[in-house]
């Protein structure tokens, strides 16, 4: 997925929106491109294909159609507990029976939550933000 960020009208900080990217294959000149668009938008011929490249088209037809392929999809994993809390996750490990220790703790929040305490719960309010 490719990262766009967007400053809205509303927004006190920058959203941002991933959007996927699509291997298209041209059977006329066998041809496979990638392009980056909404998942709602259907690209079916070879113009339409390069017009959001920005490409000419070249002796292929305009009209030639195009197909989607399948693509393997990558996925990216955190991999350590500071790259969680740098996300806005929380980790929780268990430690003991009703004990779980925060290991994406902030500032504010205490590292251990014990059941049945509330006042050890993170504080989730603070982290999800539009």
């Amino acid at each position: 997925m490719t990262r766009f960020t967007i400053l809205t009208p509303r927004a006190k900080k920058l959203k941002i929106i991933e959007m996927p990217k699509y291997d298209y294959l041209c059977e006329t000149n066998q041809q496979t491109v990638e392009v980056i668009h909404s998942i709602h938008e259907t690209l079916s011929t070879w113009g339409e294909v390069c017009a959001r490249l920005g490409k000419d088209p070249g002796a292929t037809p305009a009209e030639a159609p195009v197909r989607r392929l399948i693509s393997k999809v990558s996925v990216n994993i955190p991999v350590s507990d500071s790259h969680l809390k740098s996300m806005g996750f929380t980790k929780l490990v268990k430690r003991e029976k009703g004990v779980y220790e925060n290991v994406t703790a902030h500032d504010k929040e205490k590292r251990f939550m014990v059941a049945g305490d509330a006042t050890s719960l993170p504080d989730f309010k603070r982290r999800i933000t539009d």
